[in-house]
């Protein structure tokens, strides 16, 4: 099967590096070409445009940052749609708006070409050695047409439904995992004001009822310093923001999400729009003065 895959950044070059991996024949593209260079060593081709990554392809991945990015790259003259063959796949991996992925698969369809998306959760680290987990949306037949190629990227694959039930998912994830962020800081910052030992207390959490994957992963990366978890507080931020106009549209009030997205976007105006999302907890650091530094943890979280 040869795979186009476009948006090779922290996420995009470790998923498509796991199908590199698998003996598929893969293409990719990025504005920046210079991301590629790894991919290329292992075996990758390059295609000078995202249409060019789409001819010839059975599939075509993207792994984007914004809905406007997907729209532009899929969706414009010169995009993925006009070079993609009747007969041939669009896979959504970027986490994005999904009004717009299903009127874009709308083109697709007009088209002959079928459409599934199928964002991940897990964090980058996972990706790349395939732990993350694959939530598919779209025909049940496409999705098991294309297993091979997903269970290259993710150990656990969930098809859950037609296009759009993905993305709700993964926006609900995500909301989770935000809202544990901070509350994470506020149960970090607790221990280290009690006196208790920092390293000791975050094991001892690991190990209780109180532990979420945002603990034991994010609270590594904030227990270190490096804040670095690979994803922004403007990544975050968007990802929110999705989760709470979905909120809107299904009545539900989502009281600490909103709160969790007010702490985002003061740490956004304060650290910047690119620093990693942990670093909301450096709003509680600064609050109070004190540090939330702990010896013996690994400086990232990156497979080796």
């Amino acid at each position: 099967m040869r795979v186009g895959f476009v948006g090779i950044g922290r996420l995009g070059a470790r998923l498509a590096g796991r199908l590199v991996a698998a003996g598929f024949d893969v293409v990719v593209h990025d504005r920046e070409e210079a991301r590629a260079a790894p991919l290329l060593a292992g075996g990758a081709g390059w295609a000078a445009s995202p249409a060019e990554a789409a001819r010839g392809a059975d599939a075509v991945v993207t792994c984007l940052p914004s809905p406007e990015a997907s729209t532009e790259v899929v969706a414009s003259e010169g995009g993925v749609l006009g070079a993609l063959a009747s007969g041939a796949t669009w896979i959504e991996m970027s986490t994005t708006d999904r009004h717009e992925l299903v009127r874009i698969a709308r083109l697709a369809s007009e088209r002959g070409i079928a459409t599934l998306e199928a964002p991940v959760t897990g964090g980058v680290h996972l990706a790349a050695t395939g732990e993350l987990t694959v939530i598919v949306g779209g025909e049940k037949a496409v999705a098991e047409a294309h297993m091979p190629l997903l269970r290259a990227m993710g150990r656990r694959v969930f098809h859950v439904g037609p296009l759009g039930r993905a993305t709700e998912l993964k926006l609900i994830t995500n909301m989770l995992a935000f809202v544990h962020l901070v509350a994470d800081g506020e149960a970090l910052m607790l221990a280290r004001r009690a006196g208790l030992d920092l390293a000791q207390a975050w094991e001892v959490i690991a190990a209780s009822s109180g532990t979420s994957f945002v603990h034991e992963t994010e609270g590594q990366v904030i227990l270190n310093g490096s804040y670095d978890i690979g994803f922004t507080l403007d990544l975050a931020l968007k990802d929110l923001g999705l989760a709470l106009e979905l909120g809107a549209e299904t009545g539900v009030p989502l009281a600490l999400a909103e709160e969790t997205g007010r702490a985002l976007e003061e740490a956004r105006g304060r650290y910047g729009g690119s620093a990693w999302s942990p670093t909301v907890v450096k709003l509680l650091e600064d609050a109070v003065g004190v540090d939330l530094r702990a010896p013996g943890f690994p400086a990232t979280l990156e497979p080796d």
